[in-house]
């Protein structure tokens, strides 16, 4: 029995073939492709047409020597992937980046680190130039990683303020005003009357978990019984950190009529623990949250009153700095900028972009 014939492969146009159909040289043909200068208008044109015409793709390995450019950008998120799977924060983050970087034709490589030994696996990976530039979140204070970015020699953009030392002071990142919102919250809770408000903490080794911490407090320390510690329950950003902490807090104080939760997981957590003990939201324990993740927050029982960051355009914002070369230009240490209202490009010399956050209100609080 014969064997049936083995299809022929397929050839892919060549830049020769290109050049011969539009009658240029190679050379030419190569400026075009790779972007460069020099071309007039009438031979780039009839290169595009030509490159069209045949469904020629550009060899990236090839490209790639001519303009030490990949076109792909890798997005580094520091926790281990049944966390990222399971958190809709990282999808909004990972939506928004994916967008920009489409938008200009990069490719999205993604790094996910299980334990330490991944730091290093990662820092090699970055300085073997495979990729333009990296995009780094959800780091925790005592994490190796941005030194290791840094001797990679990677231009790199973070999500989320800095915490560790930085002596340049020229580390490029986009935040929320996570202090600024939990004041917010908090002052929401004051003026409907509660006088026993909590707070359930997110991760403390994260800069904004510390930040939102000191939110509260602020508005803590204003009201007549200051701010007491026992109120303060630390937890960890996920729905079973947030029932721990519920669970801790109506032990230590049964008496709480009011939880600022540090996101809306931990949120979610705290309201089934409340439902377990018979107390009704809001008249008995008033309920805010932090983030706006829709539709949990709409679709949760009651529907959450929160504090919204925009999570998709802070990745956007993100992968934007960086292919705007922002993070190979740091600025000097100075005032953070603020984005304007369209999300527009920071203002120097700042090295922070921080988005403004909104109280959204509904049943919970």
């Amino acid at each position: 029995m014969r064997s049936p014939p083995v299809p022929e492969a397929v050839s892919r146009p060549t830049l020769e073939a290109v050049a011969a159909r539009a009658g240029v040289s190679r050379a030419t043909v190569s400026r075009v492709v790779n972007g460069g200068f020099g071309v007039r208008e009438p031979l780039a044109e009839r290169v595009r047409r030509a490159v069209e015409e045949l469904g020629y793709v550009p060899n990236q390995a090839a490209r790639s020597l001519v303009t030490k450019r990949h076109d792909a950008v890798a997005v580094v998120i520091a926790e281990p992937e049944t966390r990222v799977f399971a958190d809709p924060f990282f999808a909004l983050q990972l939506r928004g980046i994916s967008k920009e970087l489409t938008a200009h034709d990069n490719q999205l490589v993604l790094l996910l680190t299980e334990g330490r030994d991944d730091h290093a696996r990662v820092a090699r990976y970055l300085a073997g130039g495979h990729v333009d530039g990296a995009l780094v979140f959800s780091l925790h204070l005592d994490d190796p990683l941005p030194r290791l970015i840094h001797d990679a020699g990677v231009p790199t953009v973070f999500g989320g303020r800095p915490g560790w030392p930085d002596g340049t002071g020229t580390a490029v990142y986009v935040d929320c005003d996570n202090r600024g919102g939990a004041r917010a919250a908090v002052r929401h809770l004051t003026a409907l009357g509660r006088t026993r408000i909590a707070h359930l903490t997110g991760a403390l080794d994260q800069t904004s978990a510390v930040d939102r911490l000191d939110g509260y407090r602020d508005v803590m320390a204003e009201t007549a019984g200051g701010a007491d510690p026992a109120l303060v329950v630390e937890s960890d950003f996920t729905p079973a950190g947030g029932e721990r902490a519920m669970r801790e807090l109506l032990g230590r104080r049964p008496d709480v009529d009011a939880v600022f939760a540090a996101n809306d997981l931990t949120a979610l957590g705290a309201l089934r623990v409340l439902r377990e003990r018979g107390l009704r939201v809001p008249e008995d324990v008033a309920v805010v949250g932090f983030d706006d993740m829709l539709p949990l927050a709409e679709q949760s029982d009651p529907p959450l009153t929160t504090v919204r960051q925009d999570i998709e355009r802070m990745g956007r914002l993100m992968a934007r700095l960086l292919l705007d070369g922002a993070a190979t230009r740091p600025a000097a240490t100075g005032a953070h900028a603020r984005a304007g209202a369209d999300g527009g490009r920071p203002g120097r010399p700042s090295s922070g972009v921080i988005l403004p956050t909104t109280l959204i209100r509904r049943t919970s609080a």
